[in-house]
C-alpha cells in the first residue's frame, strides 16, 4: 500500500477560532506532508515498501519508525479534533470517562496536567487498556505511540510546538484547554471505543 497523506476532514480554516488556517497550513500541508514524503524515500525499494502504515509504526525501529509514526499520529490528530467539538463527551466514551477518571471534571484536570506537564514534544493520548477496559491518560515523548505498549488509541493532541505556537506562543495551557473545550471530537473516540470493544 502507498503511503499517502490523508485529506485533512474538515476543511483547513473550519477550526479557525481555535486553530487556525495558517497553522494547519505550517502543520499539516508542511510537517505531515514532510514525513509522509520523507517515509516513502525511506522504505523504497526496501522490504519495507507495500506495507501497511500501522505495520510500520509496530514493525519498525529509527528513521523509519520515526516518519511512519508521526505520518500515523498526526493522522490521528487531525480526526481527534472536529469543528464545534469539546465538551463533556456522551455515550459510551462518556461512560467510561467517568469510570475511569471519576468523573469528568476529574478527567479534565488531569488531561491538562498531563499535557501541559510534557516536557518538550510529544502527544496526549486517551487510551483503553484492552486488558480491564479501562481508560488512561498517557504522555509519550516524540513519535511514540500507544500500540507499542498495548493500549489502544482513542484521541489524541499533539503537544509538539509547531501544533499550537503561532496561535497561542508559549501558552501550552491555553491550548491544551482550547482543545477539550472547542476541538476534542468525542464522536471519533467513542467510534475507536466501540470498535475496540
Amino acid at each position: 500500500m502507498k503511503i499517502e497523506l490523508s485529506p485533512l476532514p474538515y476543511a483547513m480554516d473550519a477550526l479557525e477560532s481555535s486553530i487556525s488556517s495558517k497553522t494547519l497550513e505550517l502543520h499539516y500541508g508542511r510537517h505531515h506532508r514532510g514525513y509522509v514524503e520523507k517515509l516513502q524515500g525511506l522504505i523504497e525499494g526496501t522490504t519495507h515498501e507495500g506495507a501497511e502504515l500501522e505495520h510500520l509504526v509496530t514493525n519498525s525501529s529509527g528513521a523509519i519508525f520515526n516518519n511512519a509514526a508521526q505520518v500515523w499520529n498526526h493522522s490521528f490528530y487531525w480526526n481527534s479534533m472536529a469543528p464545534g467539538g469539546g465538551g463533556q463527551p456522551g455515550g459510551r466514551i462518556g461512560v467510561a470517562v467517568n469510570r475511569s477518571f471519576g468523573s469528568f471534571a476529574a478527567f479534565r484536570e488531569q488531561f491538562k496536567s498531563r499535557a501541559v506537564g510534557l516536557f518538550g514534544s510529544g502527544y496526549l493520548w486517551l487510551t483503553l487498556d484492552p486488558g480491564n477496559e479501562q481508560l488512561a491518560l498517557e504522555a509519550l515523548k516524540d513519535a511514540d505511540n500507544p500500540m507499542l505498549h498495548e493500549r489502544i488509541p482513542l484521541l489524541g493532541m499533539d503537544v509538539w510546538e509547531h501544533a499550537y505556537y503561532l496561535d497561542y506562543q508559549n501558552a501550552r495551557d491555553r491550548y491544551v484547554e482550547t482543545f477539550l473545550t472547542n476541538l476534542a471530537n468525542w464522536r471519533f473516540a467513542d467510534a475507536n471505543l466501540e470498535k475496540a470493544a
